[in-house]
């Protein structure tokens, strides 16, 4: 493998690759400076302005993934080193970076991992057509037939497939079609998390990125949605260098690599992989560089802005009519002859399956408060409604029960539509609907847990049902408002993100060779803050906003698809509902006193992260059918059981194929088989403690002869009495008579009892006419109280019933009882040897 890349990847294409990302960076940083400067004087006039869109109905809650993690589990991963599948340890901590451990022994213990996987940019895959397909494009003008094999063999049935365009692929498999599906589950939400890379809270270098990387894609003739817009910055700086890097790349390297189609097909997967990571270490560094000399100017540029508003603001108004005046009536006729025809047909086709998803959504909340409510109804003890909290709690993040709600967005089709406004895929929107659906997930079960919270507070938890039922209604109606809230801006922004580059692209050839003249009407002093090329764009964006702002308002006066009017606004339907989302997030577990296992849905506690922190785990972990398998992953399931077979894989573990043993953990264990210690027991007037080296052998008892190097003698005190608390023969005689008239006087004392026992039943037989009861017990207590000698199986029993009675039957019945020595409680001085136990 390491030929494979050295031999095509020489040090001067290496500097070549150095220097194309460098160039791309400089322009890229020259752009960011730029953008970095009008974004903060966006943020800036916002602040001082004011205004915003309607309020949230429903609570959001800061961090909802603190303290948890979201998945472990085994499979088998496939290693390209040595080509074989080894089972794999995977931990998915609330970052979303898959990470393989080579056992769960090292992960609890907080060892490195071995693989560390950022999803960004991936796609996951369940069968090996998909990925042949894909693959097929990676070298041009060499295409495998869709029987040929891959350059892989699966091991199992049910494959699990990363696939990346730039970087390493990743296989795993698992051993059902049930795991599959889970796993899937898992990966894709690995995928959806960090392909959402960019910080919504950063209102500065977040919209002065995105416009930097646009305007530079732009420049390139590139004006449509793009698919790897995703990640981190530097991930997509780094996918930025790869668009125009990698085919380059293909076409020199490509016709050189030697061998079958499947070998060449993962030769150029590693070098691929190869390139992509010089090229993102070196994107990383120098992004770093940029933000950081941006950051380093805020406070000045922050402080010019704040005194020089108001001009600033009136300047760009002027500006702005002048290039409005240029571009509108092109802009209109545009319009109006390519695009108001098509706004109908792409937000219909935006709002079904949106809808579906997030009606969905609600459905699945309402499932899981009806069974709770169930639950609650069919007399669970708080324990378990702590339990049944903790996992509605992580709803939202929990990618098994979200699953149907993805699965109706992905159904997004633009058919028709991609290739006239040059959109790659519907992945964009997809992706962005899915985070969308999440999020107000988790804000409705964030307000139904502080609204119950509060209801319990001052109405006691005397009708739980009740109280749950109100909180429920409450939030389903909030939940309608938010969802329609979400969906209308959903549609606005991505009917702008079809349509803008479109109009951009068929406007710019007439249009921007006019606007540097514009830039003389701008005083010097505040051109950093106002630049032609975004009021051009901000004139393209008010020409078409109106139309869309109408089509999106006329779907919501018609009902369609539950969406609501503007005009209705729940402004003060809870007056002090957001003073609750202040509150601490409520642990349901501690306040009911829910035992939770480990692995459970929300509740169990795991080992997060290789810290050695215990950690909630949001899915959770069963076997399948009750059969446990070796290597089976850990699987989804709405109860909270505990994992029987994870103690047998801890156990597999231990030994060898064989029953040998493995290689001891601790430190302390493989020292002990390098250097073995023999503990012998000497006179202590012999020696005295301590340590000295020597050279000999000692004999074992199996016959072999060990080496000894050093011997260290250790003297051990054990308490010893005077000679005045010494006990005599004679002492011992009289302690053994008294016991024995202590024994006596106790047996005088229950015979006593059992008589007046005997009278008390009599009597109450006589009264009550229970003749036949009365024999019966009076037949067992003469049967007692009789002298007889004690078979076996009577003095077992009897002596099993004496020692339950006496610890309040507080020992469970398999747990092994003390047997007497003497068969009348007399105890005797029996010599170890002669004392042999039978298990039957």
């Amino acid at each position: 493998m390491g030929d494979v890349v050295s031999s095509h990847l020489d040090e001067s294409r290496r500097e070549m690759i150095t220097a194309r990302t460098r160039d791309v960076m400089k322009e890229f940083g020259d752009a960011f400076e730029q953008q970095y400067s009008v974004a903060l004087f966006n943020r800036v006039r916002f602040e001082i302005e004011g205004g915003g869109g309607t309020q949230s109905q429903l609570l959001h809650r800061k961090d909802p993934l603190a303290g948890r993690s979201i998945f472990s589990g085994s499979l088998f991963q496939y290693l390209e080193e040595n080509r074989k599948w080894r089972s794999r340890f995977v931990s998915v901590p609330n970052s979303y970076t898959i990470r393989l451990y080579e056992s769960k022994t090292a992960h609890e213990r907080g060892l490195h991992p071995k693989v560390t996987i950022n999803c960004a940019g991936y796609r996951a895959l369940t069968s090996m057509e998909e990925y042949i397909e894909l693959i097929n494009t990676s070298l041009p003008g060499i295409k495998a037939k869709a029987s040929s094999a891959p350059f892989i063999k699966c091991a199992s049935q049910f494959p699990l497939i990363l696939w990346h365009p730039y970087a390493r692929h990743q296989y795993f498999c698992v051993l059902t079609e049930k795991e599959q599906k889970k796993w899937h589950a898992v990966l894709q939400d690995c995928v959806r998390h960090c392909n959402n890379g960019l910080s919504e809270d950063c209102t500065v270098q977040t919209p002065a990125f995105t416009d930097a990387v646009r305007l530079h894609r732009q420049a390139k003739g590139h004006y449509g949605t793009w698919d790897m817009m995703c990640g981190t910055p530097p991930q997509i700086l780094a996918n930025l260098v790869m668009e125009t890097l990698q085919p380059e790349l293909r076409s020199v390297i490509g016709p050189r690599l030697k061998g079958k189609l499947q070998q060449r097909q993962r030769d150029w997967m590693l070098i691929s992989d190869a390139v992509y990571r010089q090229v993102l270490s070196q994107t990383t560094g120098q992004y770093d560089a940029v933000v950081e000399g941006c950051e380093a100017q805020r406070g000045q540029l922050d402080a010019r802005l704040r005194t020089d508003m108001d001009q600033i603001i009136t300047s760009k108004e002027h500006v702005s009519s002048k290039i409005r005046a240029l571009v509108l009536p092109k802009a209109e006729q545009f319009l109006q002859a390519s695009v108001q025809p098509y706004i109908s047909s792409i937000l219909e086709a935006l709002m079904e399956p949106t809808s579906r998803g997030f009606s969905e959504v609600r459905d699945v909340f309402f499932k899981e408060m009806v069974d709770i409510s169930k639950n609650s109804l069919n007399g669970a003890g708080k324990d378990k409604l702590g339990d049944h909290m903790e996992r509605l709690s992580m709803l939202a993040f929990h990618p098994v029960k979200m699953q149907s709600c993805y699965e109706k967005v992905e159904q997004l089709n633009l058919e028709g539509l991609q290739q006239r406004f040059d959109v790659a895929s519907p992945s964009v929107f997809v992706n962005r609907a899915q985070i969308l659906m999440r999020e107000q997930m988790d804000n409705a079960v964030y307000t139904f847990e502080q609204l119950l919270q509060q209801s319990l507070e001052t109405q006691g938890e005397d009708d739980m049902c009740k109280t749950m039922q109100r909180c429920q209604d409450r939030v389903l109606k909030k939940y309608d408002y938010d969802s329609s809230t979400v969906r209308k801006k959903f549609f606005r922004e991505s009917l702008l993100q079809i349509i803008i580059p479109y109009m951009l692209q068929q406007l710019s050839p007439s249009c921007s060779p006019e606007l540097p003249r514009f830039e003389e009407l701008i005083f010097e002093d505040f051109s950093r803050f106002l630049l032609v090329e975004n009021m051009f764009e901000e004139v393209v964006l008010q020409s078409v906003s109106r139309d869309i702002m109408m089509a999106v308002k006329e779907a919501a006066l018609q009902r369609r698809h539950n969406l609501y009017r503007d005009s209705m606004i729940l402004t003060n339907s809870d007056p002090n509902l957001h003073l609750l989302g202040e509150n601490p997030q409520v642990d349901w577990a501690t306040k009911f006193g829910g035992d939770e296992p480990e692995g459970s849905v929300s509740g169990g506690r795991v080992e997060g992260g290789g810290s050695g922190s215990r950690r909630r785990q949001v899915v959770s972990m069963i076997q399948l059918d009750g059969v446990p398998l070796p290597f089976e992953s850990c699987l989804e399931v709405p109860g909270v059981e505990l994992i029987p077979e994870e103690d047998a894989e801890m156990f597999e573990e231990d030994q060898g194929p064989a029953g040998e043993p493995k290689s001891p953990d601790s430190v302390d264990g493989i020292r002990d088989l390098i250097n073995p210690v023999v503990e012998m027991v000497i006179p202590v007037s012999l020696e005295s403690q301590r340590t000295e080296p020597t050279r000999g052998t000692v004999t074992m008892q199996d016959g072999l002869q060990e080496h000894v190097t050093h011997v260290t003698t250790v003297v051990e005190d054990f308490p010893r009495k005077s000679l005045r608390d010494k006990t005599t023969p004679q002492t011992i005689l009289q302690q053994l008579g008294g016991s024995r008239k202590q024994e006596a006087d106790k047996e005088h004392q229950e015979e006593a009892a059992i008589k007046n026992a005997i009278e008390e039943i009599e009597i109450a037989v006589q009264e009550d006419e229970g003749e036949r009861i009365a024999e019966v017990s009076t037949a067992d207590l003469d049967y007692e109280s009789s002298p007889r000698p004690p078979l076996a199986s009577d003095f077992s029993s009897q002596n099993d019933s004496v020692f339950q009675s006496q610890t309040n039957e507080g020992l469970d019945e398999d747990e092994p009882q003390p047997i007497t020595n003497g068969l009348n409680g007399e105890d005797k001085v029996i010599d170890p040897v002669e004392v042999e136990v039978v298990l039957a």
